[in-house]
């Protein structure tokens, strides 16, 4: 039997509840890993779903839920990964949010919440994971960003900018962490199938769709799938990169 890609790995994601972590999750799993799924708000069909992956795959899908702006209880969720005394080999930040205005009307409150669930929550939950990653002399870290980050857009600004963040602290990290044998990478999705296209209206999903080389939008699939190659030895070699999941833009 071939040897699945994350046989034995243990893997933290967050935002898991839907859209793209919720893929990763069960891309994970399907790969052999043992999958912290971190969700904001609890609930039963969350849990029988992690369930049903755990009994189908033969891993352990555990689902650990807080939320990740509040800094006591990303202690707490940190603390009960810990108790479970398994090593964390692989960290995916995906959780985050998506805000469209034109740069004149951008509110500061909207302002302070994208940067703070986009990258300033990310950032400070990383560093608690990443020094349990130091202690093992091994890790992999993925980050979710954007194509927005990279190409910037109109009435997205504040959320390409968040990503864009994302992007840099990625580069230093990798950069920080290489010699302790830790390698931290980024995703910039393009148009992707998720709730968050629901915050564009049609003509603007359909140019930006019509504007790629494939013509048609990602699913949230192919981008676990990248973040599978990213957490997988199969990238062992790789480290400060971003790879563009656009349907070429």
């Amino acid at each position: 039997m071939k040897k699945r890609l994350l046989e034995g790995k243990n893997a933290i994601v967050t935002g898991s509840a839907r859209g793209i972590g919720f893929k990763t999750v069960e891309v994970f799993a399907t790969n052999g890993a043992n999958v912290w799924a971190c969700a904001r708000t609890q609930t039963k069909a969350f849990e029988v779903y992690c369930a049903e992956l755990s009994e189908k795959y033969g891993v352990t899908i555990r689902p650990v839920f807080f939320e990740l702006t509040d800094f006591d209880q990303v202690k707490a969720a940190v603390k009960s990964i810990m108790a479970d005394k398994l090593p964390v080999d692989v960290l995916v930040n995906n959780a985050g949010i998506t805000y469209n205005a034109l740069f004149q009307m951008s509110s500061k409150d909207w302002i302070d919440k994208t940067l703070n669930v986009n990258f300033i929550a990310p950032y400070i939950f990383s560093q608690y994971i990443v020094k349990l990653m130091v202690r093992q002399g091994t890790g992999a870290v993925v980050n979710i960003a954007s194509s927005a980050a990279l190409d910037g857009n109109s009435g997205r600004s504040i959320y390409g900018a968040s990503k864009a963040s994302v992007i840099c602290a990625t580069k230093s990290m990798a950069e920080e962490l290489g010699v302790k044998g830790i390698r931290a990478n980024s995703i910039a999705p393009g148009i992707t199938q998720t709730d968050m296209l629901s915050s564009m209206n049609d003509e603007v999903i359909n140019e930006t769709i019509m504007a790629t080389d494939s013509k048609q939008p990602g699913t949230p699939e192919d981008i676990a799938n990248a973040a599978l190659f990213f957490a997988s030895d199969l990238s062992s070699y790789l480290t400060g990169q971003v790879l563009r999941v656009d349907g070429g833009m």
